[in-house]
C-alpha cells in the first residue's frame, strides 16, 4: 500500500498519532487521532503515569476529547488512528462509542483485543461492529515502542 499525503488517507492520520505517542513523556508511548467527516475530533496520547488513571490510555483520552466536540457519545462514522492495537478495554469502549473503523500500527501479542491476544470484534454482539484494519505504518509504531522499552531496560516484544 504506497503511502500518500492526502489529509483521507491513513497514513497520514496516523503519522499524527505518531506524532501524539511522541509526547508521552515517562508512559509508554500511544497515540491516538480521532477523525469524523473528514476532521479531527480527537487526541489522546496514553497518560497513566501523568495522569495517575489506570484508564489513561490515549485512545480513551482521544474519546473523551472527541466526545466533547461532537456533544454526543456516539462516534458513528468516525475513525479512530492508533499507533499500537487497542487494549481489552480500549477495544470495548470503542465498540460501545460506535466508531466506524479502527486503524492501529504495531500488533500487540501480549494484549491486542482486535485478534493479536483477544478479539472482542466478533459477531452476533448486540451492537455494530468497526471495521479494523492493522499494520498501518507498523514498523514505525513498533520501533518507537522497542526503543522506549530498551531506554527503560525492559523487554516488551511486540
Amino acid at each position: 500500500m504506497p503511502e500518500s499525503q492526502h489529509p483521507r488517507d491513513p497514513y497520514f492520520y496516523m503519522d499524527l498519532a505518531l506524532e501524539q505517542a511522541r509526547k508521552s513523556g515517562e508512559d509508554v508511548p500511544v497515540g491516538a487521532v480521532i477523525v469524523h467527516n473528514g476532521s479531527i475530533i480527537g487526541i489522546g496520547v496514553n497518560e497513566r503515569e501523568r495522569a495517575l488513571d489506570p484508564s489513561g490510555h490515549a485512545e480513551i483520552v482521544a474519546l473523551r476529547n472527541a466526545a466533547k466536540v461532537l456533544n454526543n457519545w456516539r462516534m458513528t462514522g468516525a475513525q479512530i488512528y492508533v499507533t499500537l492495537e487497542p487494549c481489552p478495554m480500549c477495544a470495548e469502549a470503542l465498540i460501545q462509542s460506535r466508531v466506524s473503523q479502527i486503524f492501529f500500527g504495531a500488533y500487540d501479542p501480549r494484549g491486542g483485543a482486535c485478534g493479536s491476544a483477544f478479539n472482542l470484534f466478533v459477531e452476533g454482539r448486540p451492537f455494530p461492529m468497526p471495521e479494523v484494519i492493522g499494520g498501518i505504518k507498523e514498523a514505525e509504531c513498533k520501533e518507537l515502542l522497542t526503543d522506549f522499552f530498551r531506554h527503560r531496560g525492559e523487554s516488551h516484544d511486540k
